[in-house]
């Protein structure tokens, strides 16, 4: 277990890589703050149908 172990803080810190062991810290909410909502995306509309003469 040291610098070299994938699953420890300190090779995760060694390696620069995150996970399980090396979390990121969350966040805090901001008060008052929106939240954000995304747009659903635009259906596309089926182009015309050609005519047959």
């Amino acid at each position: 277990m040291g610098k070299g172990d994938r699953k420890t803080r300190r090779g995760k810190t060694n390696r620069g890589s995150y996970g399980n062991s090396r979390a990121h810290a969350a966040q805090p909410a901001v008060v008052g703050a929106k939240p954000t909502v995304t747009k659903p995306a635009a259906a596309k509309k089926a182009a015309p149908k050609k005519k047959s003469a």
